[in-house]
């Protein structure tokens, strides 16, 4: 991998990291913390963004290598958080929360894989 594609991924993943700080922060300054809705609430915008971008990107521009990567390896990947949602999850259960870790687990499948072809589709209607 060139030089320059990993240092785009690496500022793509800066952004994304803080993005999903400040995202996952304000929904749970909204929501409260009482079910893991700010990790909900990054892992679907970045699945839309994701499936928005891929189609953006690899199916009508054939972007450059660089900025597909800083996009969706860097800036996606930093932003969606599947490892929280995992120990998230984990924790509902032990927490003796089996039927809230239920809930994350296939409403968190289920909108984020929507949102992935929601994205698609848009990324298609350009």
């Amino acid at each position: 991998m060139a030089l320059t594609q990993t240092l785009a991924i690496a500022a793509g993943g800066a952004v994304g990291a803080v993005g999903r700080f400040w995202v996952s922060t304000a929904v749970y300054g909204w929501l409260g913390r009482n079910f893991p809705w700010g990790t909900l609430a990054v892992n679907v915008a970045g699945s839309l963004a994701m499936g928005f971008l891929y189609v953006l990107l690899v199916d009508r521009m054939a972007g450059p290598a660089e900025v597909r990567a800083a996009l969706t390896v860097g800036l996606l990947g930093a932003f969606t958080t599947f490892s929280t949602f995992s120990l998230e999850t984990l924790n509902l259960i032990e927490a003796g929360e089996p039927l809230k870790a239920g809930i994350n687990v296939l409403v968190s499948v289920a909108l984020c894989i929507t949102a992935a072809g929601l994205g698609v589709l848009l990324g298609r209607e350009l």
